[in-house]
């Protein structure tokens, strides 16, 4: 009865990978194949569609079907106030999406998650513990690791986006530097340093490209550059908005409060450089103890051990 209860589980699941699978194909793939479509439309005279633009009308299919479903999956675990909704779009920004819907997608992929965890754990787990207290323990513990996955990933988009804008962002105030001591303006200097950089440091320069689309709109520069610290969530960002905000109110020299800024930040990336190798030989410990020193152990200890057990035994 086990093994046919066994065999009847695995063909359940099996059956419902296969039906998402083919129900996201049917979902994202073209009504026609190309070979089809292209025929069609030499037939028609019309111009040939190429595969980019074909590939971008399948992206926007997917990300319109996102869209329409993330409401519904995002509803149960919408925030309550508004302050946590902030904290919410604030952690996004951070982590480099600041789509109009994207805190409704992040929190239908939470869900969506949770879901998919449970449905794909629990026949499962119901197999091997059955309806027993250890069974829905274990299930409600890996609804829980999908219910948080999303935010640990988010969490690590956030840190390695930081860290990037950190470590790029000496070289960028350099530059602007260059540029307002050869008699630039400010704005003008974001702007050339947003189209120099883009390749060396693309998250810093995407920021600092807001902030001068934004001061081209017409928005203060103190709210700008306030919003540019807040928004990459880095706190050399915020230092640096803060100077500038003081320099530009007091009338100071701006490439000079630059210049001190660009020069403490570099002190500050050389001294975390030297703090992460002087970490290394700490960390390097746990795998010497539990990789390197047992085949070191065995391999001086082994034979000694070998000829004494060979002893005893006669």
């Amino acid at each position: 009865m086990s093994i046919q209860y066994a065999q009847f589980v695995s063909l359940a699941i099996f059956l419902l990978i296969t039906m998402v699978v083919w129900g996201t194909l049917s979902a994202t793939a073209d009504k026609k194949s190309r070979a089809v479509d292209r025929l069609d439309r030499i037939m028609k005279g019309q111009p040939v569609r190429h595969g980019a633009s074909a590939l971008v009308k399948r992206q926007d299919r997917i990300q319109a079907l996102v869209a329409k479903a993330a409401p519904a999956l995002s509803k149960p675990l919408k925030p309550q106030n508004e302050a946590e909704l902030g904290k919410l779009r604030l952690k996004l920004l951070n982590a480099g999406f600041r789509g109009e819907n994207s805190v409704q997608i992040y929190l239908a992929i939470k869900f969506a998650c949770l879901l998919g965890v449970a449905l794909i754990a629990g026949p499962l787990l119901l197999m091997k513990f059955g309806m027993t207290r250890n069974g829905m323990m274990y299930l409600i513990l890996a609804a829980g690791a999908g219910f948080y996955l999303p935010g640990i990933v988010l969490g690590q988009i956030k840190k390695k986006r930081c860290e990037q804008i950190f470590t790029g962002l000496p070289d960028v105030l350099d530059l602007t530097v260059v540029c307002v001591e050869a008699g630039l303006g400010l704005d003008a200097a974001m702007r050339r340093v947003s189209n120099e950089m883009a390749v060396a440091s693309p998250a810093l320069c995407e920021e600092v490209a807001i902030a001068n689309f934004q001061i081209q709109m017409g928005r203060p520069r103190k709210d700008v550059l306030h919003d540019l610290g807040i928004r990459t969530g880095v706190n050399d960002m915020k230092a640096l908005a803060a100077v500038l905000i003081q320099a530009e109110r007091f009338g100071s020299s701006i490439a000079t409060a630059l210049r001190v800024q660009s020069d403490s930040m570099r002190t500050r990336r050389r001294q975390l450089a030297e703090e992460r190798a002087a970490k290394t030989a700490v960390q390097l410990i746990i795998p010497l103890i539990l990789f390197i020193f047992p085949g070191i152990f065995i391999v001086l200890v082994g034979p000694a051990a070998i000829q004494i057990s060979q002893n005893f035994v006669k």
